[in-house]
Order: structure tokens, then C-alpha cells, then sequence
């Protein structure tokens, strides 16, 4: 069996030391409803997140 993963949606924010703790808590919670979030400081500007949501 294959998964796939869709980009769903993608957007750049400022960075915020708690951040990853609104991550964390959709991944925690929508787990069942087959979507995951992602979080990635941006190569370009290190004051930026690249927040990225998935259908799995």
C-alpha cells in the first residue's frame, strides 16, 4: 500500500519561539481526520516559518 501526501496549503509567518507548540497540538488533534502540519524555518530568512499543511 502506497501513501500519498498532498500539499494543501503553504504560508510564510513570522518565526515565534512557541510556534511549534500550535504544530504539534493540530497534529495531535487532526490526526484521525488525515491531515498533518509541518513547520520549517526559511532557508532565505531565519525570522521566517514556512507553515505547511498535508493530507495524508
Amino acid at each position: 500500500m502506497e501513501s500519498k501526501i498532498e500539499v494543501l496549503s503553504t504560508v510564510t509567518i513570522e518565526n515565534s519561539p512557541d510556534l511549534y507548540k500550535i504544530v504539534d497540538a493540530l497534529n495531535r488533534t487532526l490526526k484521525e481526520k488525515d491531515l498533518m502540519f509541518g513547520l520549517a524555518l526559511d532557508s532565505e530568512d531565519q525570522d521566517k516559518a514556512i507553515f505547511t499543511i498535508y493530507r495524508t
